[in-house]
């Protein structure tokens, strides 16, 4: 079965210097029906204007993850880690028993598009730790490139949940396939542009929650950016 929640459904608030749409409730935008998907809790998609940020905030138990779209976000927290995220890198932070961190657009004109997700982790209390990498552009143009997974196998990041990431950068007629096992669920997300999944039209900032399904297939209608989550 495929659950498409479309982009105009999400929850959304304009903050001057942040313009911000919920795929599941988050702070104030609460909705019932959609407060996770398995184990995944949170999508926001984020613009954050020039020379604005989040200042330095707590989290705990949590597995975050941050894509950025266009523009760089400035990060910082109280592991020591000091980093800039451009598109391409995956940023995953374990809170774990707790860390603190601040996000900053330290751009003076453009402003930075991002999304970040967060994942239930398996375990809890574990030691926070921060990872970045980059993913090159050509593997996943055309095709699904993991990003995270609990093994970090294929030179993904480690993640502290039963679950994977992947993305894929799509061209107008091409398709990439993802094989589900039994038991599991999966969600797809549309960063940019428009695809169709299992024949079925999705625009930007549409998601979509898959159950009882063994094989999905994504095409790009247009150019395209999808993120795909492998959930137990």
């Amino acid at each position: 079965m495929i659950t498409i929640r479309k982009s105009s459904d999400r929850g959304h608030a304009n903050h001057g210097w942040l313009d911000t749409y919920h795929t599941f409730s988050f702070g104030h935008y609460y909705d019932p029906k959609h407060v996770h998907f398995r184990s995944l809790r949170v999508i926001n998609e984020d613009v954050v204007a020039a020379g604005k940020g989040f200042g330095r905030h707590p989290h705990d138990n949590m597995e975050i993850l941050t894509w950025v779209l266009s523009g760089e976000l400035a990060h910082t927290d109280s592991l020591g880690s000091v980093r800039t995220l451009k598109p391409g890198e995956m940023q995953r932070m374990s809170a774990g028993t707790g860390i603190e961190h601040s996000e900053f657009n330290g751009s003076k004109t453009e402003p930075v598009h991002l999304l970040q997700i967060w994942i239930m982790p398996t375990h809890k209390d574990i030691d926070p730790r921060y990872d970045q990498t980059e993913f090159p552009l050509a593997g996943r143009t055309n095709k699904l490139q993991l990003l995270v997974s609990p093994e970090g196998v294929d030179g993904s990041l480690t993640l502290g949940a039963d679950s994977r990431v992947y993305a894929a950068n799509l061209d107008p007629g091409r398709t990439v396939d993802l094989e589900i096992e039994q038991g599991r669920r999966a969600w797809v997300q549309v960063a940019r542009g428009s695809v169709t999944l299992n024949g079925q039209p999705m625009g930007q900032g549409d998601g979509t929650g898959i159950t009882d399904e063994t094989k999905l297939t994504i095409g790009g209608a247009e150019p395209a950016e999808v993120l795909v989550f492998d959930l137990a």
